[in-house]
């Protein structure tokens, strides 16, 4: 610093110098206070202009769209595909569109926009995020990051998964097209197991997961699944490990192909018999399923789940934006953007599920055709009960159920015995798949009788994995940009860490029992502490550091004031909501028996378990861990046992705090701003602490602003305070 400089000259004299902690760690060029509509001697009215800083070294991104791709990539995945159809198609069908919209409305676009906004304020990771916010719920920022890393784990498994099917789709016929064949001498029979069940569901359970009958016997490593897993890791590796920079270049293909194989796959649907009816069956709303708590609760937990809300992601994202970047325009874009992907999806399965209902229906007609015809052939059934103008070589779904209604007529009291199925359209298209079933099983059958059936194979999977690669991209980053904020590490080197960690502790869901334990960690691992990382982060910004003022803080970062919408959303509405869905998951978890669905070779079929003991208490262990931050950092915060973390100020905080105090104009006019006596003593050093507040706003002016005993606090000496003027 020159010898001259106005700073150094004021350390060699007794003018006291004194910074305005809005000022000082807030993104903005130093306020010409002189002009400014705060200062007693500025013109009334004229705004204050404020301005991005300077470079300060941090990664950003190359362009809007490289970010909003990035979101979109990350929001959009896999639970969109296969979790959004199932979910419409148990809950009513169209009928489910109507409370998923309305809470997208009133939960999702408002913590939305709450994330990208604060992530882009104060440009950090989520550990940093919500240490300047509330550093005594600085835990929220660890919580996040514990429930990537889990989420993480489990998820990567599922691209292995992908791309083991991929590789096995570049073959004709498909390997799951048909039954093994096993031969005893010169006796060849079909695999029993896969008999009684299907070709699609034999390869999933035993050629591909080669999965046990219980949680508790592990098997052993799969050798397949292992390698796979392997490769997953190594390309999230690669992704992300020259971060932002790297990524978002992923993105434009990562998330921008997926579009183009689900228009593919509608085109190619539409076009199947029975597409129609499928399609029909999801958009006639069965009203009375709106009526049921239960629909409006798996609403709102897709919602959640499906912007990414609680992983830090969108903030960790959000966070390499520049200032003066419109994140409601962002947030509203990726929202709708996320809900249409959902749409897309929705109408590509119930076209798939369609044509295989058909396909399932017509198959029940012959089966039973052939049982009539030996009836009759037997004397057990009259000729005279089937109508002349049926031909048995091709019978169709409509002459089956009329010969099924006369002969349930006349045969009533002996019906049972015949054991004839209704083979009713509808029974097969209500019939719900969820997650791995649909991908790997319902989607793979319907294939098998795709002309071409490799192709759109390699394409359907080459989709899965983009979007969980989007999807981990952003999980990763939710885990690395927090560290390397708080902790000076090298990237590379952390990074590959991760994924060798990461890698290793994947092989608990690699090994013939995996396939279980990624069901635990789906259930218990992300929903509820996710649910409470959230509200807890609509808490602190709302209720803690204040509406009022996080609203003002957005009209000088975008330029413009949100609508008063999102006001009574981030104070009232969403608050509740939340409060509402965190009870109601506890309510279920509490009457629901935990277990899981376990696949029995004998039976060739699913079979619900309870969790064993020891299973059991992993089940809840996992919920404690995620969420053990927020009340250890909360508690030694309170007592002053650990550090708030605000002496950990990123480059841009440091280069803005001394390009601040080097142009301050007038000790007189800092004073003015800061509502300062004239006599009174400067703190000796800068306020170490992060505000949010707008500039000139005196956090101990306003009674939402918390002391330094409580959440954010300054250095600034307490004294009393003149009282506010009529036009404050």
């Amino acid at each position: 610093m020159r010898k001259n400089s106005k700073v150094t000259q004021r350390e060699h004299t007794s003018e006291h110098v004194t910074e305005s902690v809005a000022d000082l760690l807030a993104h903005e060029a130093p306020l010409d206070y002189k002009n400014s509509s705060l200062n007693v001697g500025g013109v009334p009215g004229k705004k204050i202009v404020l301005e991005p800083p300077e470079n300060d070294g941090r990664p950003a991104w190359n362009s809007k769209l490289q970010y909003i791709l990035a979101q979109v990539g990350f929001s959009v995945g896999l639970g969109n595909v296969w979790r959004f159809p199932y979910l419409c198609q148990k809950n009513g069908g169209g009928a489910y569109l109507v409370p998923y919209f309305i809470l997208l409305i009133l939960i999702g676009v408002p913590l939305f926009f709450l994330e990208l906004a604060v992530g882009q304020k104060i440009r950090r990771g989520s550990i940093g995020v919500w240490n300047y916010v509330c550093p005594l719920l600085g835990g929220i920022g660890v919580s996040s990051l514990m429930v990537c890393g889990f989420v993480g784990l489990y998820y990567n498994v599922i691209i292995g998964w992908s791309i083991f099917y991929f590789f096995q789709s570049f073959q004709y016929p498909l390997p799951w097209a048909e039954c093994p064949i096993r031969r005893n001498g010169s006796l060849a029979i079909v695999e029993p197991e896969c008999e009684k069940s299907s070709a699609t569901t034999y390869f999933w359970y035993r050629q591909t997961l080669n999965t046990t009958s219980t949680i508790a016997d592990s098997g052993g490593l799969n050798v397949k699944m292992t390698l796979s897993l392997l490769v997953a890791w190594i390309i999230v590796c690669l992704a992300v490990i020259r971060g932002i920079a790297s990524s978002g270049k992923v993105m434009y293909f990562s998330s921008l192909f997926p579009y183009v194989v689900l228009f593919c796959f509608l085109v190619r649907g539409l076009l199947l018999k029975g597409a129609v009816d499928g399609i029909a069956h999801m958009f006639t709303p069965k009203l009375e399923k709106m009526l049921e708590p239960q629909v409006w609760r798996e609403a709102a937990t897709q919602v959640f789940f499906a912007l990414g809300l609680g992983f830090g992601g969108v903030i960790a994202f959000s966070s390499y934006n520049k200032i003066d970047n419109n994140c409601h325009f962002d947030a509203v874009l990726v929202s709708f953007i996320n809900f249409f992907t959902s749409i897309l999806a929705t109408l590509v399965v119930f076209a798939v599920l369609g044509f295989k209902a058909n396909l399932m229906n017509e198959k029940c007609v012959m089966e039973n055709g052939e049982k009539i015809l030996g009836y009759l052939n037997s004397n057990v059934l009259s000729h005279d009960l089937i109508p002349p103008h049926v031909n048995f070589s091709q019978l169709s779904t409509v002459d089956y159920a009329e010969i099924y209604a006369v002969i349930k007529t006349v045969k009533e009291g002996s019906f049972a015995e015949l054991s004839l199925d209704p083979c009713v359209l509808e029974d097969e298209l209500n019939k719900s798949v969820q997650g791995t079933g649909l991908a790997f099983i319902a989607f793979t059958e319907a294939m098998t009788h795709f002309p071409a059936s490799p192709f759109w194979s390699v394409m359907f999977f080459f989709m899965l994995i983009n979007l969980g690669l989007g999807s981990m991209i952003g999980t990763m980053t939710g885990i690395t940009t927090p560290v390397l904020d708080t902790y000076k590490v090298q990237k590379e080197l952390f990074t590959v860490c991760c994924c060798i960690i990461a890698f290793f502790c994947g092989l608990l869901f690699v090994q013939r029992s995996g396939n279980y334990f990624v069901t635990m960690f789906d259930d218990y691992s992300a929903g509820l502490p996710l649910t409470i990382v959230v509200i807890l982060e609509n808490v602190s910004v709302a209720w803690i550091y204040g509406t009022k003022r996080f609203m003002q803080d957005l009209e000088d970062m975008l330029g413009f004031r949100p609508h008063a919408f999102y006001f009574y959303m981030w104070k009232y509405v969403s608050p509740c909501c939340l409060i509402v869905l965190i009870t109601a998951t506890v309510i279920e978890m509490a009457i629901s028996p935990p277990g899981y669905n376990a696949w029995v070779e004998e039976l060739a079929q699913e079979r619900f378990q309870s969790y064993p003991p020891w299973a059991l208490a992993m089940c809840f262990s996992l919920i404690v861990v995620a969420m053990l931050p927020l009340p250890v950092v909360f508690i030694a915060r309170y007592f002053n046992l650990m550090s708030d973390g605000s002496n950990k100020l990123s480059v841009s905080y440091r280069k803005n705090m001394m390009k601040d105090i080097s142009n301050l104009e007038e000790v007189d006019e800092a004073r003015s701003i800061l509502g300062k006596n004239p006599g009174e003593t400067p703190s000796p050093k800068p306020p170490s602490q992060a505000y949010l507040g707008p500039p000139g706003t005196n956090p101990l002016e306003n009674p939402n602003s918390l002391s330094p005993n409580s959440c954010y606090g300054t250095t600034l000496p307490k004294t009393p305070q003149p009282p506010p003027s009529p036009t404050e």
